[in-house]
């Protein structure tokens, strides 16, 4: 089981850019597909992007595709979200997750995902 924490949420303006960060700690952090996933208030919560632990290989939803790149460094047991050309419709609370067991792959499904981090609020309002 892994203990997510998001940090790097802020107020940005259209157009402006941003990373957000997951901090993962416990154990065998290589061995975890990650997901991102936002909520904006009154809609459900969106798979956005995941990257696969066997890899690198990375999967992105089409409101976010060409915007958006995940990576992920091993070694910092830490997932990153860059966040390009911001628009106000990607204004939400950003979650970070994992599944706790090894998956082969990635998902932008919620429910493939077993343990996720209190989330950080990404606002884009000019």
């Amino acid at each position: 089981q892994l203990q997510l924490a998001e940090s790097g949420g802020d107020l940005v303006q259209p157009g402006g850019s941003l990373r957000i960060s997951c901090k993962a700690s416990g154990f065998a952090f290589d061995y975890y597909t990650i997901g991102w996933f936002r909520q904006a208030p009154g809609k459900k919560r969106e798979g956005i992007s995941c990257i696969s632990a066997e890899d690198g290989s990375t999967m992105y939803a089409d409101s976010v595709k060409g915007r958006f790149t995940i990576s992920r460094d091993n070694a910092k047991s830490m997932v990153y979200l860059q966040m390009d050309r911001l628009e106000p419709d990607d204004t939400a609370v950003y979650y970070c997750a994992a599944p706790q067991v090894r998956r082969t792959g990635c998902l932008l499904t919620t429910g493939w995902y077993d343990d996720w981090g209190q989330g950080t609020q990404v606002t884009v309002s000019s």
